[in-house]
């Protein structure tokens, strides 16, 4: 691209994640509200709100695409990836832009700061809790809506779950040239 005779261009910068800032994002506020953040609790629920929350605290980067990217600016100033489960879904595994992005694992492949979500036989998922702990094997999540920190994935009754492994973060940045 040229503006005013100088050639750019857009790229990415590829940082990490953060693990333990989201796990820490998720123990400070599993038991109350962030006032920075609307609670959707009585309107759906507030489980992906907070998993965006805990994501956000871990990747520092949202996506400000209109309609299909990832973010929160108030209540009636974000996109639907920030507060459903199917659309968080959407995004973080098919993300090629700027913010976190995912691949979907088996349980057994999750860490802390990942997100498993919850489904029906049906194939509906309805839930996004943020895995905060391993241990002996079992893992442990911490969740909005019906509020939780460090509790057993596998005290819920849920046939099918999907993990949703965080691979990175992409930050745009612009590349100029002489």
């Amino acid at each position: 691209m040229s503006r005013r005779g100088i050639e750019w261009s857009m790229a990415y910068e590829l940082l990490s994640y953060d693990r333990e800032k989201a796990v820490s994002y998720a123990r400070r506020w599993a038991f109350s509200r962030n006032p920075a953040y609307f609670d959707f609790s009585a309107i759906g629920g507030d489980c992906t709100n907070f998993a965006s929350q805990c994501l956000f605290a871990g990747a520092g980067v949202m996506n400000f695409t209109p309609v299909y990217g990832w973010f929160y600016r108030t209540a009636n100033d974000r996109t639907a990836s920030w507060t459903g489960v199917e659309y968080l879904y959407e995004f973080l595994a098919h993300n090629e832009g700027e913010g976190p992005y995912a691949s979907v694992v088996s349980p057994d492949k999750l860490e802390i700061g990942d997100i498993v979500q919850l489904g029906r036989a049906t194939g509906e998922f309805y839930h996004s809790p943020v895995v905060v702990g391993i241990s002996g094997g079992e893992i442990l999540v911490a969740a909005h809506s019906y509020d939780a920190f460090g509790k057993p994935l596998a005290s819920y009754r849920a046939p099918v779950l999907r993990g949703l492994h965080i691979l990175g973060v992409r930050k745009e940045s612009v590349r100029h040239f002489p």
